[in-house]
């Protein structure tokens, strides 16, 4: 493992100030925050047309989240990528594409099957876009600093959300979709320059040149360990299965899902604030299974279909409970070692968000049956099973390391 400086020489990383006064994570951090904040746009302004368009559950929560299908192929065919020798370079090719595709949606007129078709698109260039940001953030701070640094992007992100979802929802009163699709493409072409200009170029790990077969050789060392693949699935399922109840909102209550989805973020803020800046990291792992059963209990609430006030509480306090995949992210990149932290990082982060464009499809599939409440509900209540079950494999959980393999 390298030492407890980053790659630039920064002293070790105490607080959020610190890793600020970090010029290239700074950039990263940036370029991060602008990323999320036109993903939420874009998926608001979407998962709003196709609901207008046809009237389904099942499309409009498939339209918000469908992205994440794509990411899974990413993990399996190219993210060897993500350890390149030109990860700069990378990234800020990756981002670009995005830029193309998020631009694209703001045609007029563009087919639905278009949009969904470039949602697989997106999808797929985020997947590897994720794992090289997580790889260059591995390497430009601190080894003792990562979880922090994780928190950091992940209250933004939860923060932005906010703010994305409530901007979107003020946007959507006076713009058609397709100007919230422009806004959206101006902050993705930001969050490009951004990285660009504030990043260096590194010659990271690989000795190998990436490819498939390299990605499918770390996969395979990745997905034999026992212990790794408790730990994947209880970073993948449980979350996923509630982003699948969050995509319903719009359906279950349009006039208010803006509301809802904001508070849903604020809370995934506080848990992030309070786990990583305020435990450390073996209080973090002993809280992690009260924090899944949080993320999924309280939405048990819908199936008595409850007044807006105590569903959006209900929302804020089960969100704080997506804090869980700090100590699992921790777990998790202890047992990686250096040459393969961005694609392992990528393919954990790949099939995070795959479940969760999985629990949407699952969600409004149920929707289609039942009421959008109870479908809430049963949804809620496999999270809860998974994440009992699968208890004991996490705890017998050991830091193995994937080894990399010469091919």
């Amino acid at each position: 493992m390298p030492s407890d400086t980053s790659a630039s020489g920064t002293l070790p990383t105490t607080g959020y100030r610190d890793l600020l006064r970090n010029r290239e994570f700074a950039g990263l951090y940036a370029g991060f925050t602008l990323t999320v904040a036109a993903s939420t746009l874009s998926g608001f302004a979407l998962g709003t047309l196709v609901d207008h368009q046809t009237r389904s559950p099942f499309l409009t929560a498939v339209s918000m989240y469908g992205a994440t299908f794509a990411t899974v192929l990413g993990a399996l065919t190219l993210m060897s990528v993500a350890d390149g020798n030109r990860p700069r370079r990378t990234l800020v090719a990756l981002q670009c594409l995005s830029l193309v595709g998020v631009a694209a949606q703001a045609v007029p007129g563009l087919p639905l099957a278009a949009r969904f078709g470039l949602l697989l698109v997106l999808g797929f260039f985020q997947s590897l876009g994720t794992g090289t940001r997580m790889g260059l953030l591995a390497e430009v701070v601190p080894t003792s600093a990562y979880a922090l640094a994780r928190s950091l992007m992940n209250i933004t992100s939860g923060g932005t959300a906010v703010l994305g979802y409530a901007v979107g929802a003020v946007l959507l009163r006076y713009l058609s979709p397709y100007g919230v699709f422009v806004a959206a493409t101006a902050l993705t072409g930001a969050g490009s320059v951004i990285v660009a200009v504030t990043v260096r170029e590194r010659s990271i790990r690989l000795t190998r040149r990436p490819g498939l077969r390299q990605t499918w050789t770390t996969n395979t060392a990745l997905f034999s360990r026992s212990g790794q693949r408790a730990l994947l699935l209880n970073l993948w399922v449980p979350n996923g299965l509630i982003v699948g109840c969050e995509a319903l909102f719009i359906s279950y209550a349009p006039d208010h899902a803006g509301a809802f989805l904001a508070a849903g973020s604020a809370g995934m803020l506080l848990g992030d604030l309070t786990v990583g800046r305020l435990l450390t990291a073996g209080q973090r792992r002993r809280c992690a299974f009260a924090l899944r059963l949080l993320l999924a209990l309280p939405y048990l609430l819908f199936a008595l279909h409850p007044p807006v006030p105590a569903a959006t509480a209900a929302v804020f306090i089960a969100s704080a409970g997506f804090a869980a995949t700090l100590p699992l992210q921790e777990q998790l990149l202890e047992s990686t070692p250096d040459p393969v932290r961005g694609q392992v990082q990528g393919v954990e982060s790949a099939g995070r968000m795959t479940w969760q464009g999985v629990g949407a499809a699952i969600a409004g599939g149920l929707a289609q049956w039942l009421t959008l409440g109870t479908a809430i509900t049963a949804v809620a209540a496999i999270s809860v099973a998974v994440t009992v079950l699968s208890r004991p494999f996490v705890v017998r959980a050991r830091a193995v390391r994937v080894e990399t393999v010469d091919t």
